[in-house]
């Protein structure tokens, strides 16, 4: 174990909510819900939190006994240009220590919410571990076990990961996105075949054409690039259709995301080259076996 805390929430849930805080300049009537979690003075150190203003708790200081840090959220919500030192109120008043970098704690499909950290002043509801890296993860989890079962024999030992418990908010995500690689190489599949009978049946049709041209001093390359620049053409008005379609209803799906990766350019340029790609290596076969015929064998019947 390199470090560990205590709090009264995972690192991927905020468990309690409170409302009615007080604090300089709050408008009359101003409705506020604030995230709350009890946390021990190592939880930080332990979650892994950004302190971009103030400083963390510090169990040598009696004074941090009332003192809350928040996130960046709640320093936006409450309008302070310096949190640090200013004062909230519920029943009990707090000093304003520090102000941590949000961190994506419940929804990812939400903006963070508004969360104050207090001083935890009795066991936590959840005991958070940050693991050796370099110990195996079976072998440090019976460390875990043999430390709790000795101190606390009546509380069971259930554990979670942190990174699995993250994953599990974005299943659905996980489970289309396989689909739609499932249906995308079914798509690409389907179209090759559709390309290649093409070509095979565009070489046949052709046949004479490219014994007279070849008889006429045409090269294989010629040849080929003849049999090739109609579906070339094909390909590129599906893409200019395609792409700005595809654009915009990617661009209102990820609407629904508060975090989202940004639309590059590049995405769209690599996707039309790998369809032009794929299109010129399942028709090139037909077009140079069809380019390396005889013309004697093509035109014997002319």
């Amino acid at each position: 174990v390199i470090d560990a805390a205590e709090s009264g929430s995972p690192l991927t849930a905020v468990w309690s909510n409170n409302s009615g805080m007080q604090w300089r300049g709050k408008a009359p009537g101003q409705q506020d819900d604030f995230g709350t979690i009890p946390v021990s003075p190592t939880f930080g150190k332990t979650a892994g939190w950004k302190i971009i203003k103030g400083r963390d708790f510090n169990e040598n200081y009696k004074s941090d006994s009332s003192a809350v840090i928040i996130n960046e959220a709640t320093a936006k919500f409450l309008g302070f240009k310096n949190p640090v030192g200013e004062k909230v109120k519920w029943d009990t008043e707090f000093t304003i220590i520090g102000v941590v970098k949000d961190m994506v704690m419940s929804s990812p499909y939400e903006p963070v919410k508004t969360t104050i950290f207090f001083p935890l002043t009795e066991k936590g509801d959840v005991l958070d571990i940050k693991l050796n890296p370099k110990i195996s993860t079976h072998e440090a989890l019976a460390k875990v076990e043999a430390v709790i079962k000795k101190y606390d024999p009546a509380s069971p030992f259930d554990y979670k990961f942190t990174d699995e418990e993250y994953a599990k908010k974005f299943a659905t995500e996980e489970r289309v996105g396989k689909l739609a690689g499932f249906f995308t190489i079914l798509a690409i599949f389907i179209s090759c075949m559709g390309l290649f009978g093409m070509a095979s049946f565009m070489a046949e049709q052709r046949t004479k054409e490219i014994g007279v041209r070849k008889v006429l001093g045409a090269s294989v390359f010629t040849l080929w690039r003849i049999m090739s620049v109609d579906f070339v053409v094909l390909v590129t008005i599906s893409l200019l259709l395609a792409i700005p379609t595809a654009y915009y209803f990617m661009q209102g799906w990820l609407q629904d995301y508060k975090y989202r990766a940004e639309l590059s350019w590049w995405i769209f340029a690599a996707t039309a080259a790998g369809a032009l790609l794929i299109t010129l290596m399942t028709v090139s076969y037909q077009s140079l076996k069809a380019a390396m015929i005889n013309p004697v064998k093509s035109l014997k019947t002319e």
